[in-house]
């Protein structure tokens, strides 16, 4: 080809529209990635498991403090003594999507269902088994994935 001929297509220059074309393609990429890496931190891909292991107070009982906020929970994993009371205090942090807190483990003594607001509550319960029970958000908006399926989920484990 002729260094003084230039290739049209619809009256385009060829070097223009393969220009176009790979700005076009790095653009792409670029929005893709960022979709990508947004999907994977709101759905906590990248948090790391935040466990709390109870202690018994003076007067018996096990005290936690479990947050729930956009899509999870802190802690996640919590540990608790069979036959000792607990006092688990809920609260939400800010935002304007409701979230709740789900337990149901009713052969171990455990029967949670609570929503959770910007006040703490405290609930109450004797864990009478040992095991893994999950925590669970079961909240969704429209037809999206609920809360447990975006992250919002966790462990309470029972010990001897």
């Amino acid at each position: 080809m002729d260094k003084n001929k230039v290739a049209f297509v619809n009256g385009y220059d060829i070097v223009y529209l393969t220009m176009i074309a790979k700005r076009l393609y790095r653009v792409t990429i670029f929005a893709v990635s960022m979709v990508l890496l947004t999907h994977l931190i709101t759905t906590g891909a990248y948090a790391a498991e935040k466990m709390f292991r109870a202690q018994t107070d003076g007067d018996g009982v096990q005290r936690v403090e479990i947050t729930g906020g956009e899509y999870y929970f802190d802690p996640d994993h919590i540990i608790v003594k069979v036959n000792t009371p607990v006092e688990l205090t809920i609260i939400k942090s800010p935002g304007i999507t409701p979230h709740n807190i789900i337990i149901k483990a009713p052969e171990a003594g455990i029967d949670i269902n609570e929503n959770m607001g910007r006040k703490p509550e405290t609930v109450t319960f004797t864990p009478v088994k040992t095991g893994r029970f999950e925590i669970y958000c079961d909240k969704r908006f429209l037809f999206f994935k609920n809360h447990k399926e975006r992250g919002m989920h966790g462990v309470l484990e029972v010990v001897e």
